[in-house]
């Protein structure tokens, strides 16, 4: 009698063991019945039929996939290396488990594939210059083809773009002469704004040769707050004039 009761509750346990799953917040248990896909279930306690029911847990938390670098020949026939970063998440747990076999190994290689197909359709500056319509183009191709496996893809960054050594090597002596042009051009822009502030300052002179003499005094104070032990400065003979024709009258 007691082995009876001591066989009843452990088949009591074993059941109830093989029975109870208790799923957390980010996880869902697609039930399998008699081979026949049920619905998905969780989270929390869920009760299974043990040997008739199986079970295939899925996580719903948003996965980092990592695309290896990859060689890629642009529209311009230059060869690049490159790595990209994809965030996605799945949405619908019964067509991830139903619709494909492994939706990380699969979304994994589209995303290799869809990297380089993209990125050879593009000019290097384009790569270069406008990542972010390339990363779009690449999460909208993505997003439509994951779909019918139940996954979303949230975002996906174009990581590294790795250059050939001789194109680093011409990139940086196109961007050295560009910097030069720039230079060339700021400093002829200076030399016209100053030019064009000393016509003014001439035609101001003209008009008031008085202007001319408190020009001269002021340049005489700059050099001499200088600490130079000679100064030599030409006294030009117009500028005394005007005092020496005051001399002359006062005198007559």
């Amino acid at each position: 009698m007691g082995f009876s009761i001591l066989f009843l509750i452990f088949l009591t346990v074993s059941f109830l063991a093989s029975a109870i799953r208790i799923m957390n917040e980010y996880e869902r248990a697609v039930v399998f019945r008699l081979g026949r896909v049920i619905r998905a279930k969780g989270p929390g306690i869920i009760l299974l039929i043990p040997v008739i029911d199986k079970m295939q847990k899925v996580d719903l938390r948003t996965v980092t996939l990592d695309v290896q670098p990859q060689d890629v020949i642009t529209r311009d026939n230059v060869s690049v290396k490159v790595s990209a970063v994809v965030y996605f998440r799945v949405v619908d747990p019964v067509m991830a488990v139903v619709e494909v076999e492994n939706y990380l190994f699969a979304t994994s290689q589209l995303a290799q594939t869809t990297l380089r197909s993209i990125c050879g359709q593009a000019e290097m500056d384009e790569l270069l210059s406008e990542r972010e319509k390339i990363n779009t183009r690449i999460q909208d191709i993505l997003d439509i083809d994951t779909a019918p496996w139940g996954i979303k893809v949230i975002k996906i960054e174009v990581k590294d773009i790795d250059l050939p050594a001789e194109m680093r090597r011409a990139m940086a002596r196109q961007a050295e002469a560009e910097r030069e042009r720039r230079a060339k051009i700021i400093n002829a822009e200076g030399e016209f704004q100053a030019a064009e502030k000393l016509s003014e300052a001439a035609a101001i002179i003209r008009k008031f040769p008085e202007a001319l003499q408190l020009r001269y005094l002021q340049t005489l104070r700059e050099v001499a707050a200088e600490n130079n032990s000679t100064t030599i400065f030409p006294v030009p003979i117009d500028i005394l004039r005007p005092f020496m024709g005051a001399h002359y009258k006062g005198d007559g």
